[in-house]
């Protein structure tokens, strides 16, 4: 197997097996991109004995100490590339994004979802310029979009500045030329309601139902992937882009882990979680916050400044302890994701080759992660809240449940993960049921009161039976013809 390029040759992803052939242009890729410095990966930056001058560790030039600088030595051309061919890596070995592609791009106006957005836009006007320049022009050019969610209704900043953050955001894609770029700015109150005032109220009253302020921020942040997944559908995107940085998931991670949500946190670090309706690609995953606010720094960037309600949630809590490491050890953050890597994806965390343009040349066609279905626990049955799959022992627990179940409400609350549960539903019977009431369509809807979801559940654990049945009586057919075997074999030299 080729190595993926890591230091000393040590592999440290979880989806780099492959074949010597397949190497090629992407070794020397991951190559380039690991001899590039980052902080806390090289040794610092040589300068000269007054200090005045100091010398790229990458490209050697040398540059004057006033002049824009990177990272530990890089200089600002050389740190900018290190950055995109992190970018363009993993978009290209996790087949993020097609020829045949309209990727819908969230942005929030931080740091990350800037320089996704920016990134992005390169390699839309890299590949206009191939098609520009090639003769067939069999290969189309992926579209982009833009959408922004406007928060304005549960947020306690004024209506204005609001408006002057869409102004901004307006003239920040109008400047992403060639190539037109769709802006999509749609209020959260909308997943709850086309009508404004009446989305705004059923919004709001849904929050003020979830008393927990870490289940009111995860809860937002779902409702959040909603609006962004009914934007897409409606526009015809066939993936959305997210800016998660490592900083991003790192914090997850650990938060994850405190709210025990141990079983679904291998599906939320991958690079592709395949479990919505539109895919969700995380290209920047092996970029740091820091990374990605020097650049916006170095490039001039224009980034929005949102006020940020006060928090004391977990997720905040975890956010300051991350921050914390950070200072003692930049790279702890890295090893935090890279400890997560190991554990075991979902099904959904990859795009299935057989639905692939096969229509692209071979030498053009993006390596797809290696996960061996046959190994991959998935459950069939996924929390309507959060989206979490169900572990096994939920999945039991539930089928016992709805044998029991009598009402739309109990049916719900019967399929929601053990953290939704404790965190996000209320625990009173009327305000549980006030709490189902306004709720998005597109979030009951997951579960419904009749017997094809028992059916399918009952469909899901026999096929789970069946399938270990089948495996333990496959090994033991197996160690039957090995014993047999071994007995003829001894047989035949001791006459």
């Amino acid at each position: 197997m080729a190595s993926c390029g890591g230091r000393g040759g040590e592999c440290h992803q979880s989806h780099c097996q492959r074949s010597e052939e397949d190497g090629g242009t992407e070794e020397a890729t991951r190559e380039t991109v690991a001899s590039l410095s980052v902080a806390g990966d090289s040794p610092p930056s040589s300068a000269t004995r007054g200090g005045a001058l100091e010398q790229c560790t990458k490209c050697g030039e040398t540059v004057a100490a006033a002049a824009p600088r990177a990272i530990n030595g890089l200089c600002a051309a050389c740190f900018r590339a290190y950055l995109f061919g992190k970018f363009k890596l993993a978009v290209t070995t996790n087949a993020m994004i097609s020829p045949t592609d309209n990727v819908l791009v969230a942005f929030s106006g931080g740091p990350a979802s800037r320089v996704a957005l920016q990134f992005v836009h390169e390699m839309q006007c890299i590949s206009l310029k191939n098609l520009n320049a090639s003769k067939s022009q069999a290969l189309p050019v992926f579209g982009v979009g833009v959408a922004f969610i406007d928060e304005s209704a549960i947020s306690i900043g004024p209506l204005h500045e609001m408006n002057k953050v869409i102004a901004q955001i307006r003239s920040i894609v109008s400047t992403l030329s060639p190539a037109h770029k769709e802006l999509h700015i749609k209020p959260l109150e909308n997943i709850c309601s086309m009508s404004s005032n009446d989305g705004r109220i059923r919004l709001n009253e849904l929050l003020d139902s979830v008393t927990d302020a870490t289940g009111k921020e995860d809860f937002m942040k779902y409702l959040r992937m909603l609006t962004l997944q009914k934007i897409a559908l409606d526009n015809g995107y066939s993936k959305l882009l997210l800016g998660s940085c490592t900083s991003t998931i790192a914090c997850h991670v650990i938060s994850a882990t405190v709210k025990g949500q141990g079983y679904s946190l291998p599906g939320d670090v991958q690079y592709v979680d395949a479990r919505w309706e539109v895919p969700v690609v995380l290209p920047l995953r092996d970029c740091t916050a820091e990374e990605l606010n020097q650049l916006c720094h170095l490039d001039g960037l224009e980034l929005l400044q949102l006020i940020k309600r006060p928090s004391n949630s977990i997720n905040s809590l975890v956010s300051s302890f991350v921050a914390r490491l950070r200072d003692e050890n930049p790279s702890r953050e890295r090893t935090i994701v890279r400890t997560a890597e190991k554990l075991r994806p979902f099904c959904f965390n990859k795009f299935v080759e057989d639905t692939y343009h096969e229509f692209v040349p071979s030498r053009l066609r993006c390596k797809f992660q290696n996960i061996n279905n046959s190994e991959t626990a998935l459950s069939e049955v996924l929390c309507p809240l959060c989206g979490s799959p169900l572990s096994e022992p939920e999945v039991q627990s539930l089928r016992n449940i709805l044998e029991k179940t009598q009402t739309l409400v109990e049916n719900f609350t019967a399929h929601c993960c053990q953290s939704c549960s404790f965190q996000i539903l209320p625990t009173g019977a009327e305000s549980l049921q006030h709490f189902y009431t306004v709720l998005p369509q597109s979030v009951t809807v997951r579960v419904t009161g009749g017997t094809s979801d028992h059916s399918q559940l009952r469909y899901t654990m026999e096929l789970k039976y069946f399938l270990k049945l089948f495996n333990f009586l496959f090994r033991e057919l197996i160690d039957d013809c090995l014993l047999l075997n071994q007995a003829s074999v001894m047989t035949e030299s001791n006459p």
